[in-house]
């Protein structure tokens, strides 16, 4: 497993990402996991460079994840 690239604070989650980690079957802390070690998900190439620029800012980091079911989530710091 990578290191983490920055630490995480309070989490807070949306009633619609958790029903979908739940009818999914996964667990939402794999995807807290990715972002913060800087697997950035879903995004493109533009946002994916958004967020390394942002990491050395400590501007708003963004990724956005296809649970096995098809909902997308969103993880923002």
């Amino acid at each position: 497993m990578k290191d983490p690239r920055f630490a995480l604070e309070r989490m807070v989650a949306t009633a619609g990402a958790l029903d979908a980690s739940q009818e999914s079957g996964e667990k939402p802390l794999r995807y807290l996991t990715r972002h913060q070690t800087g697997d950035w998900g879903e995004l493109d190439s533009a946002e994916k460079t958004e967020n390394e620029l942002s990491l050395e800012q400590r501007f708003r980091l963004l990724s956005a994840y296809v649970l096995r079911k098809g909902a997308r989530i969103w993880i923002i710091t």
